[in-house]
């Protein structure tokens, strides 16, 4: 059964994080440690080495590594509570981690979550600091030993506006472990942090096409507790971090922070404030910190709103013209609740996980039709309609793909994903090429893209529904997780009942008991043959086809076993469709299950790597090789299965 659990940004007393350090020692056992040795902790996971910093590349300085007591005299964790002002970007390029964090600090319990509050350069200081984050379901227990990258004894990554203050420089740190290195943090998009941050699910709007209610949309959300950023898109690499005449950077992730309705020159005015992680460099248009419209102003509205702003990369801007320069909203939300309307559900959440792997799983998207049905399919079942519409039923669907991050030292990177989602015929486990070419899709993501998280909002009447996730292009590996929030609970299908079986099965069944007959009391007469190998195209395939492990047959085994052998010939050629002598890894699948053999994603996977060529094709020497290899596989299961049941186990 899927695990069902509830979003929350709070942090639960029951919950305990996951510890993801190799020996599975938690925080608290690994500072005992060190104080009892009179030792300050040094991090065999995430070493203070320069790969530890980039994977691509060589240190273009000489970096020291230090401890905040080898920066400053009197080091904190945090000074006077953590805040935006906090954030000040370094060297690396992930300003939308930075915009996430900027974030993170309006909202104190999921702030509290990530960033726990019992650690100090005081009171039980070994050297140790620990954070929290949510991944693929679950959230893990991060720790980093308090050496930082430094040049001339100044941070150069990440760090607070106040030099002694190291809380967000040790959070940057932390988060690039978890991620590999402090160069898989380069580039990125901010609802990926949020969500890492929070376990929450994500929303995003463009700006030219949002609808009219966007600021009402977007004010909800930040009521709701919501984190916000946005982004200017770029057309070329050229443009990335450029700076416009308005003083807004194209390519760079900000944190939205705030939304307000003024009264200005007898006009209702709809503001927005934005936040630059550089902690510098601010928009110089109407509403920025010195125009002439806040002249216009109360003195104690302007006084609140404005907060004595500095230039510190926070400012406001009028709604519209927040529209125009920016291109893209990015949301998350604590809930699943639409941001455009006022009700509010209670939510439950379906978690699927699998993967793409090339030659087996790895179909594409719909334009490759005779391979996108071999992606997996998940099974839904909306039962119940919505409490306040009696036809339908809400559902967020989120396909995230995992660890790319991770992955970037090997040459990968994000694949572009999507999903599309059919209504699930009665009969059908696996449902094949037929079934897509003839039956359009209910619903699906609005576009491909190669973000992390692709996710999408629906209403669908009630009844069975397949969930097909794909990346776009067949033969691209990735695993993913799927979350499915829905409003009633979306389960999967029961399983089959007994008395219900499929013909398959009954077939299945029909050789069990063949198998565990004695075919050597069928007939006497005619005598045995050896047939320990068989010699086809100059391979040998050994096959063990005898009931009592002798390696002879008698006749009615070999006929058995001749009428098998012209089955699976005739089979290879039905789907050798153009007579190469080869077919493909992914129509092996039709052919074994033509054959009787039902194989799950992973066995199919490990056929396909084991069997196929370079270009996902098995020629026929290899497929007869597999194909008897399953059958005897397949043979000792029953046998083992009727040992069991005659021994009453």
């Amino acid at each position: 059964m899927p695990l069902q659990s509830t979003l929350s940004g709070k942090k639960s007393s029951s919950f305990q994080a996951e510890s993801t350090q190799w020996d599975g020692k938690t925080f608290e056992q690994l500072r005992q440690e060190c104080l009892q040795k009179g030792v300050l902790f040094e991090d065999p996971d995430f070493p203070a080495v320069d790969s530890s910093l980039f994977f691509s590349q060589t240190v273009p300085v000489q970096i020291q590594w230090k401890r905040p007591k080898e920066i400053c005299e009197n080091p904190k964790f945090i000074v006077g509570g953590a805040d935006r002002t906090d954030i000040c970007q370094g060297q690396l390029g992930d300003c939308w981690l930075l915009a996430a964090i900027a974030s993170l600090t309006l909202k104190k319990d999921a702030m509290a979550r990530v960033v726990p509050p019992d650690q100090d350069f005081d009171h039980n200081y070994a050297g140790i600091f620990h954070f929290q984050f949510w991944q693929h379901n679950k959230w893990l227990d991060v720790v980093v030993d308090d050496r930082l990258p430094t040049v001339r004894n100044r941070l150069i990554m990440l760090h607070s506006a106040s030099n002694d203050e190291f809380w967000s420089a040790l959070l940057e740190k932390a988060y690039a472990k978890l991620n590999g290195s402090y160069e898989s943090l380069k580039g990125g998009s901010t609802m990926e942090a949020m969500e890492d941050f929070t376990g929450g699910v994500g929303e995003m709007y463009e700006t030219k096409s949002a609808p009219e209610n966007l600021f009402s949309i977007m004010k909800k959300a930040l009521d709701r507790g919501s984190m916000m950023g946005c982004s200017i898109d770029i057309t070329s690499s050229a443009e990335s971090e450029a700076k416009t005449s308005t003083g807004l950077v194209k390519g760079h992730a900000y944190s939205i922070t705030g939304m307000e309705e003024l009264q200005f020159r007898g006009q209702t005015v709809k503001l927005i404030r934005v936040r630059n992680p550089w902690g510098q460099v601010e928009w110089n248009g109407a509403w920025s910190d010195n125009s002439r419209e806040w002249n216009y102003i109360d003195k104690k509205e302007k006084d609140r709103i404005l907060q004595n702003s500095l230039e510190d990369g926070e400012f406001w801007m009028e709604f519209e013209d927040f529209k125009k320069n920016y291109d893209k909203v990015e949301i998350c939300n604590m809930t699943p609740d639409a941001l455009d309307d006022d009700t509010k559900r209670h939510w439950a959440v379906n978690v699927f996980e699998g993967n793409w792997i090339r030659g087996s799983t790895a179909g594409g998207c719909r334009n490759y039709i005779d391979t996108f049905w071999t992606n997996p399919q998940f099974r839904l079942q909306l039962e119940d309609a919505d409490d306040d519409d009696d036809d339908v039923c809400s559902v967020v669907i989120a396909l995230m793909q995992k660890n790319r991050r991770k992955l970037r030292k090997e040459g990968l990177d994000l694949e572009t994903i999507g999903f599309a989602v059919y209504e699930a015929p009665d009969d059908e486990s696996q449902v094949e090429k037929d079934f897509f070419r003839y039956h359009p899709s209910k619903a699906r993501s609005r576009t491909y893209i190669n973000m992390r998280e692709v996710s999408e909002r629906f209403t669908l009447p009630p009844g069975k529904y397949l969930l097909v996730p794909t990346t776009y292009q067949p033969h691209q590996e990735a695993d993913f997780i799927i979350r499915i929030f829905s409003e009633k609970k979306a389960d999967p299908p029961m399983p089959t009942p007994p008395e219900e079986e499929t013909d398959e099965e009954k077939s299945l069944r029909r050789l069990f008991d063949q198998l565990a007959g004695d075919v050597r009391e069928q007939n006497q007469n005619f005598p045995p043959y050896r047939i320990s190998d068989v010699h086809h195209s100059g391979h040998f395939l050994l096959i063990n086809v005898t009931v009592d492990n002798t390696g002879m047959i008698e006749f009615q085994e070999f006929k058995v076993f001749w009428e098998k052998m012209k089955n699976w010939i005739m089979l290879f050629l039905a789907f050798d469709t153009d007579r190469s002598g080869k077919m493909s890894s992914y129509e092996l699948r039709s052919a074994l299950k033509a054959a009787g053999m039902q194989l799950n994603n992973q066995l199919l996977q490990l056929v396909g790597l084991r069997f196929g060529d370079d270009t996902f094709n098995i020629d026929f020497d290899d497929y007869l090789t597999c194909i008897v290899r399953l059958e005897n596989m397949f043979k000792i299961f029953f046998m083992f299965q009727f040992l069991m049941l005659s021994m009453n186990v």
